[in-house]
């Protein structure tokens, strides 16, 4: 399996941001310094986000950063993408796992140290760990931690993202967590300056002492 730097992740949100202005706002993000990006797409149709998915790969294969596809294993495996990520109610991760192969990216959402260790077991690359806060974007049923995040970090030996209403200025929780990165999508697709916003957050991660004692 493969290992992939996780310090800022883009999560892509279309209800945030026009689908036709979406590359350059990846494009933007990415010199500012975001290291992965995922493309999410709850309500567009199959071809939309094979297309969408396309337009954004083109951006990121030309800057050299993976391109993860969330939920959709045939867009995924359609564009060639870097990976897939899944969720807690997608396919089981070892079924993903599978199909992708041992060469590409695999991503599984947790919230427990149980659905952490179950993901390790059956495949995964890395973790998103969350909600750290409530958010807009997707509905949150508990929050976590930095306890938490440190406890699946340590249990689990993935590498992994805290997510969920993650901010510049509020980067501290992270601190003591052992996470990996972080994982933002309002942060930076809601921004006036998306380049200037990535920078910002990925100067806060480094400042947010996330291998400091909790």
């Amino acid at each position: 399996m493969s290992r992939v730097d996780l310090t800022l992740y883009l999560v892509t949100d279309s209800d945030l941001c026009p689908p036709e202005k979406m590359p350059e706002v990846v494009d933007k993000a990415i010199r500012g310094g975001v290291t992965l990006v995922q493309l999410r797409e709850k309500t567009a149709s199959s071809r939309e986000f094979y297309q969408r998915a396309l337009a954004i790969k083109e951006v990121t294969s030309d800057h050299h950063v993976p391109l993860i596809i969330n939920d959709r294993l045939d867009i995924a495996l359609a564009v060639d993408a870097d990976g897939l990520h899944i969720g807690q109610e997608d396919l089981p991760a070892s079924v993903a796992r599978r199909i992708l192969g041992p060469d590409k990216l695999l991503g599984v959402s947790a919230s427990t140290v149980e659905e952490a260790v179950a993901a390790a077991r059956d495949g995964a690359d890395h973790l998103g760990v969350g909600a750290l806060f409530p958010t807009d974007t997707k509905e949150v049923d508990h929050l976590v931690d930095a306890s938490t995040i440190r406890r699946i970090r340590q249990q689990s030996g993935l590498p992994l993202v805290g997510i969920g209403g993650i901010k510049a200025n509020n980067m501290g929780v992270l601190r003591g967590s052992l996470a990996d990165g972080v994982a933002v999508v309002s942060a930076i697709m809601c921004a006036y300056d998306p380049e200037s916003a990535a920078r910002q957050l990925v100067e806060a991660y480094r400042k947010a002492g996330v291998n400091d004692e909790i």
